[in-house]
């Protein structure tokens, strides 16, 4: 039991020095590529229109940078 809650610590902990480190991560919609990709007649691959979910950037902010910038903007605005 012991050894299981000190590896689970381990990986939150490694998780929020990767979330400090490299807020981005990429985007699992469109792999990085920000856009939604076909490949026309000719068999070039062709850039359709842009990723709806990082909206063209091929990145988006990971989940607990997320949580992170919002428990701060709460602590923020009860210290104010």
């Amino acid at each position: 039991m012991l050894i299981a809650s000190a590896l689970i610590l381990a990986t939150l902990a490694g998780y929020a020095l990767l979330c400090m480190a490299s807020p981005f991560g990429t985007c699992r919609k469109c792999d990085g590529a920000g856009a939604k990709l076909t490949v026309n007649r000719a068999g070039k691959i062709k850039r359709v229109k842009p990723c709806r979910r990082c909206r063209g950037h091929g990145k988006r902010l990971r989940v607990g940078r997320r949580l992170r910038n919002h428990s701060r903007a709460i602590h923020r605005g009860g210290t104010r």
